[in-house]
């Protein structure tokens, strides 16, 4: 069976929420990229960042943003709850990369507490 590389899912919660801002993620995921060795491609948001409060249709609790981070070989996404300070992100490549590595500096970037660390392998 061919290895098609593996996915790290990490969920932290109470983290710094002043982390939550186009700035700071693009800055974590340029660092982060260049920690774990991939190129970096486009970079797409998804946030409400001028749309008018009223034609926002989400719940309060499920205000955030959202990145995905394309890389050479595939993808990083992440989606930060600003009102709870949890922080949702998957670091998926056919590449081989650090997890640990990764995991850690995700924890220090975002001061957060990992509650999930899942490895899947792509088959």
């Amino acid at each position: 069976m061919n290895n098609f590389g593996k996915e790290l899912i990490l969920d932290l919660h109470n983290c710094d929420v002043s982390k939550f801002n186009r700035k700071d993620i693009k800055k974590y995921l340029i660092e982060l990229c260049d920690m774990i060795d991939m190129i970096r491609e486009d970079l797409h948001w998804w946030d409400y960042y001028g749309i008018p409060k009223e034609d926002q249709p989400f719940e309060e609790h499920l205000r955030g943003t959202s990145a995905i981070q394309f890389i050479r070989t595939s993808n990083i996404t992440i989606h930060t709850l600003d009102l709870t300070g949890k922080v949702y992100i998957n670091i998926f490549s056919c590449k081989d990369f650090n997890e640990v590595k990764a995991g850690a500096f995700t924890k220090k970037w975002f001061r957060g507490k990992i509650v999930n660390f899942k490895i899947l392998k792509r088959i």
